[in-house]
């Protein structure tokens, strides 16, 4: 990522005379973009001074100097009335949001699914041929679904509005009246109200507001992991004339801080360079491009699809059926139109919003977890591979210490006592507001009053260019002596300590032997001088006799470990995309005991093509070394490879990935932009909050996931092979009989009072069976198993109806409304047993029915009622013979054996694949 060239992208030197003799144009050194005119016009943008001569080095970066000239600023900051003209001008300091989208526009968006469109289609047909009723039921229908759909998204987007205020934050900027002599003064102001040009105070926990070029920085050490991935904080420090050597990029630049990132320790001041959406960060929020179609996308449009097409036959296929045999043309339309709503299941756009909105609802009230796209946790059910980001959800990136190892590697806690005296001592003479987070790791590991059973003399306060901190002690007791005490990184301190070329080698040997297990390392030496009264001064480090290492590890998280065991017992697999080195990411990985199947980095995923990727994504646990890049074509790889992948992240750096997955999963305390773009937020609960970074909530919002879709994929399968079945059975009987098997009227009754009963299903538990693997709604799976028991229905149908034929159905004028009422009866029951025996649902709390079986029960009695009530007549049925009854009861007897014998014969095979 590179800076834009806008008015605030300073960095610039002007470019070489062109051919033609035009004026130079001025271009950015670090995008090498060309600056626009305007933008180094006075009035508030760099200034034609600020530039290089023509003739300069182009590729020389601008000193401190020049960056404040051309911000027409200065070290005292900016008056009160160019800040606000500047603020007018360039606008408050907010990242690009996502826009709202009003309901009228989500109201369309539910409009564009295929069942939906199909249902509207067939609800205008019934109004074209006057069958309002069923136009009526079909519009109510569509209209429910669409608002519960958008009633659900508008909670999710008030709690991420909610969320987002509770990361408003302040900065510390100098600002003077308007008067030419007047002092600065440091004032808190909102970061929105920030602009460049701005001189500000950084210090320990702050977040970094904009970007900045640090003027003066003391011991400054910033997190970048926001942005990088990076978990170790970097050394940041003012340079007046800046040098590509200092690091990979534009983060490597030690004077250079970016918002998103935080300070870890040591202050600074910096002048603003660029706010809003000119910053680093908002560049990675704005350019990800979306996903494409989910896991649960590309479910619903394949089952839609395939009923579209069945629905879409059927009224030809009726009317077609009726001309050819009875000469019956358009009269028949009203009953073609009547089988193809008893076709299609009008709930399933209720049934999954229902589903999934009491999912998210009770996911967000019970365990803090908020789904932002209704559709996410049908996802999350699906998932079988979750990508984490280690820094932040892994690890508290809070190093701890390991062990203490002496020069032949073994544990020696001296040295650990040492380390600690320097950490304390270190902390108090150089007077720093606070310890880093080694030194802290250092001190928590050790009793304090050993570190301080010593007198202070002085300290020499880490730096990055001596990579290394001293302390300087007296110990009671020898007078005339002092010791120094010398901690840092492993290079710096063994060129420092009096060691033969053999021997300097060795440990450096044994150093890298604990780095590449993961390990961080701290060198210690010590050295015995006579006390002196002149300061001590980096020469003194000389001559060290070398005391051993300090290792340090990663805290992991107090609930990561679990969360891995139970997303395993859930067929749930982690891969870690990190931005560590694979040692770090492989000891952490340890740590949680989480087996390590293979290792891939950075350079090793850009040699491998995407099919390649996706085939080496199987047998990888951990990516390392990884770019934002890199995390998102390594999700869409597993994509690509059949996988419903998720991902955890909480970083800018996060974004392409979280955006990538089938479902991008952030905690509370994310930057803004993964949160914006993330499908699902762990909040937390506030009594046990921890920035929702318990992970265990991953495992609850999983079971939510694969509840709700269990309810749906049993809700599809039940309807769907009982209405196909029903619609076989029609059109034969439509054929072979003189009259129409059952009345339009009829038909949609029989609908709406299945319809009714189905609700049941948004509200039933599936079987505990179903919550151990991810639950996938396979089109051509669904399609085997509706045919399979739709064929089983259509039989039972027809065998009604040959009972009615020959044993019930007989001359008179009633003879119609005793086949009508008969076949509508022997619909309602076969709906009824076959809710019962395919949904493999719990019971209801005390061992009772459960909320399905409780509402089939309801259906086989309206079934058996209806006709003998006074509702009868007027629907065309009347009352039936009894021994129509004991008939009926012999064929569903056999039909329920047929279903009883399938389904066992279906879960031994699932048993069998799976194994």
């Amino acid at each position: 990522m590179t800076p834009t060239s806008s008015p605030w992208c300073v960095s610039w030197s002007a470019s070489s005379p062109t051919a033609s003799g035009t004026r130079p144009r001025r271009r950015c050194v670090w995008c090498t973009k060309p600056v626009p005119e305007r933008a180094v016009a006075a009035g508030g943008g760099p200034s034609t001074a600020a530039a290089p001569s023509p003739g300069s080095d182009a590729s020389a970066a601008p000193t401190a100097l020049q960056v404040l000239r051309a911000l027409d600023s200065g070290p005292r900051g900016l008056t009160e009335g160019v800040a606000e003209d500047r603020l007018a001008r360039f606008g408050e300091n907010v990242l690009p949001t996502q826009r709202v989208t009003p309901w009228p526009r989500r109201l369309l968006l539910g409009l564009r699914d295929p069942f939906t469109a199909v249902l509207l289609v067939l609800g205008l047909v019934s109004a074209a041929v006057a069958s309002w009723a069923t136009a009526a039921v079909i519009t109510f229908l569509v209209v429910v679904s669409c608002g519960l759909r958008i009633s659900g998204e508008l909670r999710a987007d008030r709690s991420m509005a909610h969320l987002r205020e509770l990361v408003a934050t302040t900065a510390s900027v100098l600002r003077r009246a308007d008067s030419r002599d007047a002092a600065p003064v440091v004032r808190e102001i909102p970061v929105d109200q920030l602009v460049p040009g701005d001189v500000i105070s950084l210090g320990p926990g702050d977040l970094v507001p904009a970007d900045v070029r640090l003027l003066r920085a003391s011991g400054l050490r910033v997190h970048q992991a926001a942005l990088t991935g990076e978990s170790q904080p970097v050394d940041k420090y003012a340079v007046d004339v800046p040098d590509a050597r200092y690091g990979r990029g534009v983060f490597g630049q030690p004077h250079l801080c970016f918002q998103g990132s935080s300070v870890a320790s040591g202050s600074g001041t910096a002048v603003v360079e660029a706010t809003g959406a000119r910053t680093e960060f908002a560049s990675t929020h704005t350019g990800v491009r979306r996903r494409g179609p989910s896991a649960f996308d590309r479910s619903v449009h394949g089952v839609s699809w395939i009923l579209v097409r069945f629905m879409l036959l059927t009224p030809p296929l009726v009317l077609m059926a009726n001309a050819a045999v009875d000469g019956r043309g358009l009269e028949t339309l009203p009953f073609a139109v009547a089988v193809a709503v008893a076709l299609t299941p009008e709930m399933l756009p209720v049934v999954v919003t229902t589903c999934l909105a009491r999912g998210a609802a009770l996911l967000a009230r019970t365990h803090g977890v908020i789904v932002k796209r209704l559709p996410a946790l049908h996802d999350l059910g699906a998932m079988d591979v979750l990508c984490l980001d280690k820094t932040g959800t892994l690890t508290e990136d809070r190093p701890v210490v390991h062990r203490a190892l002496d020069a032949d590697g073994q544990d020696d806690a001296e040295v650990l006592r040492w380390a600690a005296v320097n950490a304390w001592w270190t902390l108090q003479l150089a007077d720093l507001p606070v310890p880093d987070m080694l030194d802290e790791a250092l001190l928590d590991a050790v009793d304090e009053t050993e570190a301080m059973a010593h007198e202070p003399v002085a300290a020499l306060p880490f730096d990055p260019v001596r990579r290394l901190a001293t302390a300087v002690i007296s110990t009671p007791g020898r007078l005339g002596t002092h010791t120094l005490v010398v901690k840092g990184a492993v290079e710096a301190v063994l060129e420092r300590c009096a060691l033969g070329e053999e021997e300097r080698v060795r440990l450096h040997s044994l150093a890298d032997r604990r780095a590449a297990d993961g390990l961080r390392l701290l060198a210690v030496a010590t050295a015995e001088r006579a006390a002196h009264h002149r300061a001590y001064t980096h020469a003194d480090e000389r001559g060290l006799a070398f005391r051993g290492f300090v290792t340090l590890r990663d805290e992991v998280t107090d609930t990561a470990a679990t969360a891995l065991r139970d997303l395993a017992d859930r067929g749930v697999s982690v891969k870690i995309l990190t931005g560590d080195h694979p040692g770090t990411a492989t000891r952490a990985c340890h740590d949680l005991g989480l087996a390590v199947d293979g290792v891939l980095t950075a350079d090793r995923v850009d040699s491998l093509s995407d099919a390649e990727l996706a085939a080496a994504a199987r047998r990888t646990t951990v990516f390392a070394r990884c770019s934002p890049d890199h995390k998102a074509r390594v999700v869409t790889a597993l994509r690509a490879d059949g996988h419903t992948a998720g991902f955890l992240g909480d970083g800018a750096n996060d974004l392409p990935a979280l955006r990538a997955a089938d479902i991008g999963i952030c905690p509370r305390d994310a930057v803004a932009v993964a949160r914006d773009g993330a499908d699902v937020v762990l909040a937390g609960q506030r009594k046990q909050d921890n920035g929702g970074k318990d992970l265990t909530a991953i495992g609850r919002a999983v079971t939510a996931g694969r509840h709700a879709s269990g309810n749906i994929t049993a809700y599809l399968r039940i309807a769907l092979s009982s209405n196909l079945g029903n619609v076989i059975a029609m059109l034969a009987a439509g054929v072979l009989l003189p009259f129409l098997p059952m009345l339009p009227a009829q038909v949609l009754v029989q609908n709406l009072c299945f319809d009714a009963a189905q609700l049941a299903f948004a509200y039933d538990r599936p079987h505990p069976a179903a919550l151990r693997r991810p639950a996938v709604l396979r089109p051509r799976g669904l399609l085997r198993f509706i045919t399979g028991f739709g064929a089983l229905n259509a039989l039972a149908d027809l065998a009604t109806f040959a009972l009615l034929a020959l044993a019930v159905y007989g001359p008179g004028s009633d003879d119609e409304a005793v086949f009508h009422s008969g076949w509508f009866t022997e619909n309602l029951l076969t709906q009824a047993l076959v809710m019962v025996l395919l949904h493999t649902g719990r019971r209801g709390a005390g061992g009772g029915l459960s909320p399905v079986g409780r509402a089939a029960a309801v259906l086989a009695a309206f079934g058996v009622l209806l006709p003998l009530s006074p509702l009868g007549p007027p629907l065309g049925m009347t009352a039936l013979p009894l021994s129509y009854y004991a008939q009926l009861a012999a064929v569903l007897t056999l039909y329920a054996a047929a279903l009883a014998m399938a389904m066992r014969r279906l879960e031994r095979r699932h048993a069998e694949r799976e194994a």
